[in-house]
C-alpha cells in the first residue's frame, strides 16, 4: 500500500525543509512554497494531509485551505503558524481547518501524532458515510450540507426533536432549506413510513387554504361539487408541514390552535368533529414575535407552535460550507446536463465566497446550475457564473417592461429609497433592485433570481417604500 501524501507549504525553505525530512519516512511528501504551486499539487495529486503556514505570498493559509475543502476528496487540513492566538484558531477551524499548531510550539512527534490521529478520524468519518448510504431510509440529513458550527448545532437538534411528538418551529430567511430540514425531522421520526404532507400557505387564498387543510363537504361553498379529504386526514400518522405560515390569516389561525390543543378539526360545511394523529411541523421566513406584537399573529398560537424552535443560518453566516454545497450542485447539475464540468475555478470559488447570498442556498444552487450551463470547458470559470456573483449591473432600458410583470424598471425606482448604501437593509434593497432590473422589470422573474417568493420581493418593496 503506498504511503499517504502530505502536502507541506510554507515559503521558509528552511521549514518545509526540515518538516519533509523528518516526516518522508512516513509519508510519500511533497513540499509547496505559496498559494498557487500548492493548488497545482492539489489538483494533480490526492493530497491525504495539507500542512500549511497561515502567512503565505499573495494569499493565507486559510483561504488555501478553503480552497483544498472544496474539493470532492479535500485532504486533512492542518494550520502552522507563528501568530498563534484563539482568535486564529476559531477562524481558520470555521473555514474547514482540522487541526491547528503553532510553530513556536512545534514538536515532530506531536505533529506526527495529531496526523495519524487526523487520518484515522477520516477513515472512521468514511466508513460512517458508507453506512449511512446503506441505511438510507434510517437517517434524514443526507441531503442537508453544512459542517459549519451553525449547522452542526441544527443537526443536534434536529436529531434530539425528530424522535418525538413535539410541534416544530423553523425559522430562516428564503432559501435557507428549512423544507430539507423538516423532511429530515419526519424521516428520523418514528412516522417515517406515513405520509410527509407539505402545503405552501403563502400560495393559496384563507378560504382555499381552510379547504385544503381541513377538507370540505359536498356543497359546503360554489364550487365544492364533491367532498374534499384535507391535508390533516392525509398525514394521518404521519407530519404535516406548513410553510410560510406567517401568511395565515386569523380564522385558520384559530382552526390551527384548536388542533394543536385538542387534535380535532372539522371539515368546512360539517358539523361532524374529526381526529388525526398528525405531527405538525411549521416554518416561516418572517419574524413572528414581531408580528405577534403588532396583533398579526396569535400569541397563543405562536407558543403552541414553537414547542421547539430551529433557527437555520442564512448562508451568509456560514460561508465555510459554500465549497462543499457548490462541488454537490456541480456534480448534480454536471450529470443532469450530461456536461463534462468536474471543477470550479479558485478565482470563481472566490466569488461565489465572498457573495452575499440574499437567496441563500436556493441561489446558490441555481447560479451553480446556470454556471454548469454556461460553461465552456471542464472547469467554472469567472465569466460562467451569474452577473450578480461576478459584481456586474445589468443595464435595462428605463421603461422596459416584461409581460405579465405589471411592473416597469422606471415604476419600481420611483417606489424605491435612493441607492446610497449606509445600512444593512439599504445593502439589501441595492441588491434587490439590481435583481429587478437585471430581470427587466420582472417581479416574477427577479424574485426566481433572489431565490425568494414573489409574495416576499413585493413585501420588501413595500417596507423600503413605506420608510423612504
Amino acid at each position: 500500500m503506498n504511503d499517504p501524501i502530505l502536502l507541506i507549504v510554507d515559503d521558509e525553505k528552511p521549514t518545509r525543509e526540515g518538516l519533509r525530512a523528518a516526516l518522508e519516512d512516513r509519508f510519500d511528501v511533497y513540499v509547496a512554497d505559496d498559494a498557487a504551486s500548492a493548488m497545482n499539487i492539489l489538483e494533480a495529486e490526492k493530497v491525504a494531509v495539507l500542512l500549511t503556514d497561515l502567512k503565505l505570498p499573495n494569499e493565507d493559509g486559510i483561504k488555501l485551505i478553503m480552497r483544498a475543502k472544496s474539493f470532492p476528496e479535500p485532504p486533512i487540513c492542518i494550520l502552522m503558524t507563528a501568530y498563534g492566538s484563539e482568535e486564529i484558531a476559531v477562524e481558520a477551524m470555521k473555514k474547514g481547518a482540522d487541526d491547528y499548531i503553532a510553530k513556536g510550539r512545534l514538536q515532530i512527534d506531536e505533529l506526527e501524532m495529531r496526523i495519524s490521529k487526523a487520518l484515522r478520524q477520516q477513515e472512521l468519518e468514511q466508513e460512517n458515510e458508507a453506512l449511512s448510504r446503506q441505511l438510507d431510509s434510517k437517517y434524514g440529513l443526507e441531503n442537508v450540507i453544512g459542517t459549519s458550527d451553525a449547522m452542526r448545532e441544527v443537526f443536534e437538534v434536529v436529531n434530539q426533536v425528530a424522535p418525538t411528538r413535539a410541534t416544530v418551529l423553523l425559522q430562516g430567511e428564503s432559501g435557507t432549506g428549512k423544507e430539507l430540514i423538516a423532511k429530515a425531522i419526519h424521516r428520523l421520526s418514528p412516522r417515517a413510513k406515513n405520509p410527509l404532507i407539505t402545503v405552501h400557505c403563502a400560495a393559496l387564498s384563507p378560504t382555499l387554504l381552510e379547504s385544503e387543510l381541513f377538507g370540505h363537504e359536498k356543497g359546503a361553498f360554489t364550487g365544492a361539487y364533491e367532498r374534499r379529504i384535507g391535508r390533516f386526514e392525509q398525514a394521518q400518522g404521519g407530519t404535516l408541514f406548513l410553510d410560510e405560515i406567517g401568511e395565515i390569516d386569523s380564522t385558520i389561525q384559530v382552526k390551527l390552535l384548536r388542533f394543536l390543543g385538542e387534535r380535532c378539526f372539522e371539515r368546512v360545511g360539517s358539523s361532524k368533529t374529526l381526529t388525526a394523529d398528525v405531527r405538525l411541523v411549521a416554518a416561516t421566513n418572517r419574524n413572528l414575535e414581531e408580528m405577534v406584537r403588532k396583533g398579526e399573529f396569535r400569541e397563543d398560537l405562536f407558543f403552541r407552535l414553537r414547542v421547539v424552535e430551529i433557527i437555520i443560518p442564512p448562508l451568509r453566516e456560514r460561508r465555510g460550507d459554500i465549497p462543499l454545497l457548490v462541488q454537490s450542485f456541480l456534480r448534480e447539475f454536471a450529470q443532469e446536463n450530461g456536461k463534462p464540468v468536474e471543477q470550479i475555478s479558485p478565482e470563481a470559488m472566490d466569488l461565489l465566497i465572498s457573495y452575499t447570498w440574499p437567496g441563500n442556498v436556493r441561489e446558490l444552487r441555481t447560479a451553480i446550475e446556470h454556471a454548469v450551463v454556461l460553461c465552456r470547458s471542464k472547469r467554472i470559470l469567472p465569466r460562467d457564473l451569474p452577473a450578480t456573483v461576478q459584481g456586474k449591473q445589468a443595464g435595462v432600458a428605463g421603461s422596459a417592461v416584461s409581460p405579465g410583470s405589471g411592473v416597469s424598471t422606471r415604476d419600481t425606482k420611483r417606489d424605491m429609497p435612493r441607492r446610497g448604501i449606509t445600512t444593512m437593509q439599504d445593502n439589501e434593497m441595492q441588491i434587490i433592485m439590481d435583481a429587478i432590473e437585471d430581470a427587466g422589470g420582472n417581479i416574477s422573474l427577479a424574485a426566481r433570481k433572489l431565490g425568494v417568493s414573489r409574495r416576499t420581493l413585493h413585501r420588501k418593496l413595500r417596507i423600503y417604500k413605506d420608510k423612504k
